[in-house]
C-alpha cells in the first residue's frame, strides 16, 4: 500500500515520538523522516504540531486495537490474547533495541499535564485500543462486568512492563506479565 504525504508524516510522527517524546519531535524532522514535501505541513495540519500530534496518537491507538482480532483468532483464550499482545513488543525490542515505546506513554509523559487537547487524545487512543480488548474478553466468556476493567488491567500491565524492559534492556518485565497474568485472566471466563 502506498501512503501518500499526510499519511506518511502521522506514521512519522508516531514513530518518532515513540523514540523522541512529542516535545522532541520536530515538525521538520517528520516532514524529512516522511520524505514529504516542506511545504506540506501546513497544507495537511493547519493546525500545527498540535493537530499533527493528534492525529498520531489516534493512528496508535487505531494500530494497536487492529492488532487485537489477530491476537485473539491465533490463541482464543484471555491469556493467549494477552501473550499475543505482549509477544509482539518481545520481538519488536529482540529485533530493533529497546529505543521505541508506545506513542501514548511517551505522549503522556512528556506533556498531557501541560496540553488538554494531547491529553484528550492520548485517553481516546487508549479507549480505541481498550474497545476491542473489551470485548475480545466477552466473547471469550469473562463477564461483561469485568471484562472492561481487566481490558485495563491488561493495558496497564503491558505499558509498565514496556516501560520498564526499556529501561532494564532486558524483555524480562513483558515475560513477568504474561506469566502472573494470564492464569488470573483465564480464571475471569464464567
Amino acid at each position: 500500500m502506498t501512503r501518500g504525504p499526510r499519511e506518511r508524516m502521522v506514521y512519522s510522527a508516531a514513530q518518532l515520538i515513540r523514540t523522541q517524546g512529542v516535545s522532541g519531535t520536530g515538525m521538520r524532522e517528520v516532514v524529512e523522516h516522511a520524505s514529504a514535501p516542506r511545504g506540506s505541513l501546513q497544507h495537511y495540519f493547519p493546525g500545527g504540531k498540535d493537530q499533527l500530534v493528534r492525529e498520531a496518537l489516534a493512528w496508535s491507538g487505531d494500530f494497536a486495537a487492529r492488532r487485537v482480532e489477530r491476537y485473539a483468532e491465533a490463541a482464543p483464550t484471555p491469556a493467549g490474547l494477552f501473550a499475543g499482545m505482549v509477544a509482539q513488543w518481545r520481538d519488536q525490542f529482540r529485533e530493533e533495541g529497546f529505543a521505541a515505546g508506545c506513542p501514548l506513554v511517551a505522549a503522556t509523559a512528556d506533556v498531557v499535564a501541560g496540553n488538554e487537547n494531547l491529553r484528550q487524545a492520548v485517553c481516546a487512543g487508549f479507549e480505541t485500543w481498550l474497545r476491542p480488548v473489551a470485548d475480545s474478553l466477552r466473547e471469550m466468556g469473562v463477564p461483561e462486568a469485568r471484562s472492561r476493567s481487566l481490558a485495563m488491567v491488561m493495558i496497564s500491565a503491558l505499558e509498565g512492563a514496556i516501560v520498564m524492559a526499556r529501561a532494564q534492556e532486558n524483555v524480562a518485565p513483558l515475560d513477568a506479565v504474561v506469566a502472573e497474568l494470564g492464569p488470573v485472566l483465564d480464571a475471569a471466563r464464567g
